[in-house]
């Protein structure tokens, strides 16, 4: 009975101990991890995804590393600007372990030690800045803090990829003061703005006027040449009917008949214009010799004749 008891036992103890090395020996890495191995306390080797096998009780994964990209926040902290006002800053750090061997053995605590240097860094950076650009100059605060801490976490094994400022806290006192400043250039703007407006409605209203003025004198200009033109036209088209017409008169007097029609014409202009000079006033002058139409008749052909006479 004592001898069943204690092969029973032993069969138990031998049981556990299978399981202890399957345990200590069988190894099942996940997808995007690593596995530092050491060997009495030495490093062997890395494991990357997959099933593996250690010695039992000799080797034994001392550190595990997730090999994605690992997301830090940045609590906030004061920082002072260029010109002595003291912001609350704070952020988020991306960072990837890209050599688990030096994760594990080049610092003890990397991602508390890349936090530290990246609060530091930001100090830095936001000193050399006054408080109006420090809203404006995130991107390059962002990536100066990214250069400053990758060349740091470099032996450590690690890439940092990205810091991005969350917020900017300025005191009270100095949010106010910008609020004044900022609606203060919002209406100077305002009154800039309605100025150059007036102004160039003036302008416009003084262009317009000008050319208006042009455009009248142009017309005016024009209008005068055009009368001139029909002025100079009509003289020159009466000229050119009166000589035609004593022309005629000339040829006519030359033909047989042409004096007594000279003379019939002269008496009835006489008569004509006899009677037009009686109806525009209540006084008339009459010539001493009215009757003697004969002899007037005969002045005018003297006189025509002398014209014709070489």
């Amino acid at each position: 009975m004592i001898v069943e008891n204690f092969a029973f036992w032993v069969s138990i103890a031998a049981a556990v101990v299978a399981v202890l090395v399957i345990f200590k020996t069988a190894v099942v890495v996940p997808q995007q991890s690593a596995y530092v191995v050491e060997s009495l306390g030495k490093y062997s080797r890395t494991l990357h995804a997959g099933f593996h096998i250690l010695i039992p009780f000799i080797e034994s994964a001392a550190y595990r590393h997730s090999l994605k990209e690992l997301a830090f926040d940045i609590p906030e902290q004061v920082c002072i600007t260029n010109d002595n006002v003291q912001v609350g800053v704070d952020g988020v750090l991306y960072l990837q372990v890209m050599d688990p061997e030096r994760a594990s053995y080049g610092i003890t605590d990397f991602a508390f030690a890349i936090s530290q240097l990246a609060q530091t860094t930001l100090r830095s950076e936001i000193g050399k800045i006054a408080l109006d650009r420090t809203f404006e100059e995130r991107s390059s605060i962002n990536a100066n803090v990214v250069s400053e801490l990758d060349k740091a976490s470099d032996p450590w094994g690690v890439k940092v990829l990205r810091y991005e400022i969350k917020n900017i806290n300025p005191p009270q006192d100095v949010l106010s003061a910008m609020e004044k400043q900022m609606r203060a250039e919002r209406e100077k703007r305002a009154v800039i703005l309605t100025s150059e407006g007036v102004r160039d409605a003036k302008i416009n209203e003084a262009e317009g006027e000008k050319q208006q003025v042009i455009k009248q004198s142009e017309a005016a200009k024009q209008k005068q040449i055009n009368e001139a033109e029909g002025e100079a036209e009509a003289i020159l088209s009466v000229a050119k009917a009166t000589a035609g017409g004593l022309h005629l008169v000339a040829n006519a007097l030359t033909n047989e008949g042409g004096d007594a029609a000279m003379k019939l014409r002269i008496a009835e202009a006489y008569v004509q214009q006899f009677g037009n000079l009686a109806k525009e006033g209540n006084t008339l002058v009459v010539p001493a010799n009215l009757s003697d139409m004969t002899s007037m008749i005969a002045l005018a052909s003297n006189i025509l004749g002398k014209k014709d006479a070489p």
